[in-house]
């Protein structure tokens, strides 16, 4: 027979259990609402930009064989936010039909070219590089032809996806 001095008494007590319970039940529910958050937060900087195409006018105005200046607006998101960007194109149709799109950065250092109707070649004025038709480097420093950038044309519409390159390289790099 015991004692009633030496009862056998649980080793926890009903307050603790609850008390573990609800933790783990908190700390459960926490983390199933922090991990789709940090996800939400984090995810427009992992993910590449998604390019879009930009109607850049009617292609039947652009004069065969001389190059024109066309202005691309277009709707630019950075994380969250979203504005509006005007980027600068030439654009050159074939006899053909056919519509090249370059880009207005020089491939030398940057800077902004231009289109020389007596010359025939497309000018950089910062350090002399100079292009032909087709965009093959004909003079200067320019390590490499000009950029083309994506085109189509749809619905008599020139459609043009927008694209920035690493200046100075003899590859084409995209930023």
């Amino acid at each position: 027979m015991t004692s009633p001095e030496h009862t056998d008494t649980p080793s926890g007590s009903r307050r603790s259990f609850f008390t573990w319970l609800i933790g783990a039940a908190a700390g459960l529910i926490g983390i199933s609402l922090a991990v789709p958050l940090s996800g939400y937060v984090a995810s427009p900087a992992l993910k590449r930009r998604e390019r879009q195409w930009v109607d850049a006018g009617p292609a039947s105005d652009l004069p065969v064989g001389e190059p024109t200046q066309r202005d691309l607006v277009m709707t630019v998101t950075d994380g969250y936010m979203e504005g509006a960007a005007v980027k600068g194109i030439w654009a050159l149709r074939q006899a053909t039909n056919e519509v090249t799109v370059y880009s207005p950065i020089c491939t030398h250092l940057g800077c902004g070219f231009r289109w020389d109707g007596s010359a025939r070649r497309f000018k950089c004025p910062c350090h002399g590089s100079e292009f032909d038709l087709d965009g093959k480097v004909v003079g200067g420093p320019a390590p490499r032809p000009l950029d083309r950038l994506p085109v189509k044309i749809e619905n008599g519409h020139l459609l043009v996806q927008y694209k920035e390159f690493k200046s100075g390289t003899t590859q084409q790099i995209e930023i």
